[in-house]
């Protein structure tokens, strides 16, 4: 059995449009759906080939009218669930949904003491292979906290879940945080831009070519926000993206196509053009 503890086991997508959904996601990602409904709750699976990556859900409409937007969800692998959401409050985190059985095993949504949303899981059903192939097409292979403190962030993380600051041999006391569980560093915590209203995580996903994966994007009506942009020490490159019906999400790969270019879109307005220079990102 993997052991799942303080690791990203899952992601499940919130959305306001399942079947607009899997189109799109199938456009950029290649992604299958197989439907998982129960008589209580319309579900779907992603599939990359065989492999189940992660679920897909409608926005419930008590949430909506809550001011709840379409979002990506990750799920934290725990071993008691009961005893993490005693901690949580604790540590001055909330309990969104208390832990309750579903159809991905017993479960939980939580937020940190800065409001950042995430679930915990126990005895994953789908996705068991998940948390041994981040580096895979199609899967998440990174994980960013955009937070209002992330000083404050990792000390709740790093109590909660054992996660470690990752050793790169980069200082990054002042900017940001790697972060690692079972020997691996899996994402990076940092103080989200000032337009950002309220903390959240983004998740990464693997793509062969960044260029090519930019391009589905815009083509399936999501947008860029911002990039390629190469990450520091070259050869892997990210965009930052939002779905149609409006769900933040990160690709992330190679470049394959001669001749940088780059590309952004905020408040309806774009812009694109060639680099001469190149910023670089973390990492």
């Amino acid at each position: 059995m993997v052991d799942h503890h303080g690791r990203f086991a899952w992601y499940e997508l919130i959305t306001t449009d399942m079947a607009a959904a899997k189109v799109f996601y199938a456009g950029v990602l290649g992604w299958g759906a197989q439907d998982s409904s129960t008589p209580e709750l319309a579900y779907a699976v992603f599939t990359a080939g065989k492999t189940s990556v992660s679920g897909l859900m409608d926005l419930p409409e008590h949430a909506r009218k809550l001011g709840a937007t379409p979002r990506w969800m990750g799920y934290v692998g725990v071993n008691d669930v009961d005893a993490s959401v005693d901690r949580i409050k604790h540590l001055g985190g909330a309990v969104y949904v208390p832990p309750t059985n579903t159809n991905i095993g017993r479960i939980s949504v939580v937020a940190d003491p800065q409001t950042a949303t995430l679930a915990l899981v126990m005895g994953l059903i789908p996705g068991d292979q998940q948390p041994v192939e981040l580096g895979k097409p199609g899967r998440v292979g990174w994980h960013e906290l955009l937070a209002a403190n992330w000083q404050k962030a990792f000390a709740f993380y790093s109590e909660l879940f054992g996660w470690q600051q990752a050793d790169t041999g980069v200082d990054t006391a002042d900017s940001y945080r790697l972060f690692s569980t079972g020997g691996r560093t899996i994402g990076d915590m940092c103080n989200k831009p000032p337009d950002e209203p309220v903390p959240f995580w983004v998740y990464y996903f693997n793509v062969d070519d960044i260029d090519a994966a930019a391009q589905r994007v815009k083509a399936g009506g999501g947008q860029i926000l911002a990039g390629p942009i190469e990450l520091r020490g070259g050869g892997s490159w990210i965009v930052r993206c939002r779905d149609p019906q409006g769900a933040p999400f990160a690709l992330q790969g190679k470049r394959t196509r001669d001749g940088i270019s780059w590309s952004a879109e905020w408040d309806g307005i774009s812009s694109q053009g060639k680099l001469v220079t190149t910023p670089r990102l973390r990492r």
